[in-house]
């Protein structure tokens, strides 16, 4: 604010004279979710993503993630397939129909049969899951 102010205070000796102030915006974390039953999973990729500028978010059921998923809007999804209240795959293909935008990562410790795709913004992986494999994926832009 005292940039501003003084620059306006500046320019009282030249009325009518025009100049313009560019205010740089940030542009918005990207927001993730991950929904995993595996609580250090969940820790670990919190604390990956942070460090690299994410807003993360985790649940450990399909249903709070599923209620998660509409409060926060994430932009991009880790989801588990084998959950205490359900298959998160088969949630998959839905949320990908209503949300082209959404990067779906789907997880498995074993590769069970994938939803039909309908993103490019799709990605399986398998347990245990390196983060030299994430460096080439999740490169915030």
């Amino acid at each position: 604010m005292g940039i501003g102010y003084n620059i306006l205070q500046g320019q009282r000796g030249n009325p009518g004279k025009k100049f313009s102030i560019f205010i740089p915006i940030m542009s918005p974390k990207k927001k993730v979710l991950i929904i995993d039953d595996e609580v250090d999973l969940c820790l670990l990729l919190k604390t990956y993503l942070n460090r690299r500028n994410y807003e993360v978010y985790y649940s450990h059921t399909l249903k709070e993630g599923m209620s998660q998923f509409k409060q926060v809007e994430p932009d991009i999804l880790f989801l588990d397939n084998n959950l205490p209240d359900g298959i998160g795959w088969e949630k998959a293909a839905g949320l990908m129909e209503q949300y082209p935008e959404l990067q779906v990562h789907l997880i498995s410790a074993y590769q069970p049969s994938t939803p039909e795709k309908v993103s490019s913004s799709f990605k399986v992986w398998e347990k245990p899951l390196t983060l030299k494999d994430l460096d080439k994926y999740m490169t915030p832009s």
